[in-house]
């Protein structure tokens, strides 16, 4: 029996936002969310979508026909519904660079599990609202910091906590040098919001000397 797994979405687009914006990506978008972040662009697609079986050959065969690499997404691929369908396909798939976005969840033990001749780079997003979340952000940023095929992509917001998280970025929290691999973008979910944001990110990364990424995707909408 082929190997397969289940998806809400399974499309060919370019990657929007981070270090490999741009990219023509097959994008495998998972339907499960651990957190409800209020302003999640895609939480209604994954509330309605049905999920359904997406056979590897096939996701392969696209790589292959459109030279594209692979975007893994959600919802949130190491919750455990789906870790071990994340683990086969970055596994078992050829591809030229993947592409992970993770809220942070179980990214360390996803990152131990995947083969590390792979060329993947896993796309850590912490969610900071609580002071909990800024202490779990740090807890997380150390222990990940060994690898150096992770990066962070913060959806800027102008709050206290997020503010007390990047100071400690700038910092070079415990000796992690995390600034080359960090990139800001604005808060939204219309282009319009977007724009709106867009200059207190640019601000933010200017005073932290970081990353600025605009989230293509969202403001052309070509996903």
């Amino acid at each position: 029996m082929e190997k397969s797994v289940k998806l809400i979405e399974n499309f060919v687009s370019w990657q929007g936002e981070g270090p490999d914006s741009g990219r023509s990506m097959i994008i495998l978008r998972f339907k499960t969310c651990n957190l409800k972040c209020s302003w999640c662009d895609t939480s209604v697609k994954m509330r309605i979508s049905a999920e359904a079986p997406h056979l590897l050959s096939d996701i392969q065969n696209t790589i292959n026909d459109k030279k594209a690499g692979l975007l893994i997404t959600g919802g949130e691929p190491t919750v455990a519904r789906h870790f071990d369908e994340t683990v086969m396909l970055l596994n078992e798939l050829h591809y030229p660079v993947a592409n992970v976005e993770s809220n942070g969840h179980k990214l360390y033990d996803l990152v131990m599990a995947v083969d590390k001749t792979k060329p993947v780079k896993f796309m850590y997003s912490p969610k900071i609202f609580t002071e909990k979340d800024l202490d779990n952000a740090l807890k997380t940023l150390e222990s990940l910091s060994v690898f150096k095929n992770v990066y962070l992509k913060i959806v800027y917001e102008n709050n206290s906590l997020l503010i007390e998280f990047l100071e400690i970025l700038a910092k070079d929290y415990q000796g992690l040098q995390w600034d080359h691999r960090i990139w800001l973008m604005p808060e939204g979910i219309t282009r319009s919001d977007l724009i709106r944001n867009a200059e207190g990110a640019f601000d933010a990364c200017e005073k932290y000397k970081l990353n600025f990424s605009s989230r293509s995707h969202i403001i052309f909408g070509f996903v």
